[in-house]
């Protein structure tokens, strides 16, 4: 996958996630989510704090620098709109003269900026999956960023797993589709519901 595809895929994850996020009834903020121990509003943290910490540390701050500033609630009452801005920074940053092969000072690294831009790509669009099943929303990717994180993933997938990043993985059901491998490598249950 070349940097421009790579990007091209971040953002439509960024996209379909922000789809999602727009239609998360508040009502359902506290309700639990396949990624274990996190609620919904929890889990929708993270991904902006995510996204937030890419502006960061693609434009070449260290973890040391940026300190706690992303810490604890980044959402505060306008979850949508907080949630494009973060999509906003991420892509911008990434799509900045160099960064996708500029090193990046993350938790796992220092990484080029594109392996640090393919691992975002997956948070993404898992995480949207993940907030779209648990708010009762349809949660069908589209094919082509199941394909890019795919190619992503499966150099990677022993180290990826064993990060503790993700669940333990889960059985493939026999003849699942392209999807339902993506998330049981990554500890998902591709039927869990609400």
């Amino acid at each position: 996958m070349t940097a421009e595809d790579l990007l091209d895929a971040h953002a439509r994850a960024l996209d379909w996630t922000a789809g999602v996020v727009d239609g998360v009834p508040p009502g359902t903020l506290g309700d639990p989510t396949p990624c274990a121990g996190w609620d919904v509003r929890q889990l929708l943290n993270h991904v902006v704090a995510g996204n937030f910490w890419v502006g960061e540390l693609a434009a070449g701050r260290s973890i040391a620098e940026v300190g706690d500033s992303l810490d604890g609630d980044v959402l505060g009452s306008d979850f949508s709109g907080v949630y494009k801005r973060s999509a906003e920074t991420a892509d911008s940053t990434f799509r900045s003269p160099g960064a996708m092969d500029a090193p990046c000072a993350v938790s796992y690294g220092p990484v080029p900026g594109h392996v640090y831009c393919g691992h975002r790509l997956i948070d993404v669009a898992v995480h949207g999956w993940d907030i779209a099943v648990a708010t009762g929303h349809e949660a069908v990717l589209p094919e082509a960023i199941v394909l890019a994180c795919q190619a992503v993933l499966e150099p990677q997938l022993d180290a990826l797993q064993a990060s503790g990043a993700f669940g333990a993985e889960v059985a493939t059901p026999e003849g699942a589709d392209p999807q339902a491998v993506l998330l049981t490598s990554l500890g998902r249950d591709p039927s869990w519901s609400r």
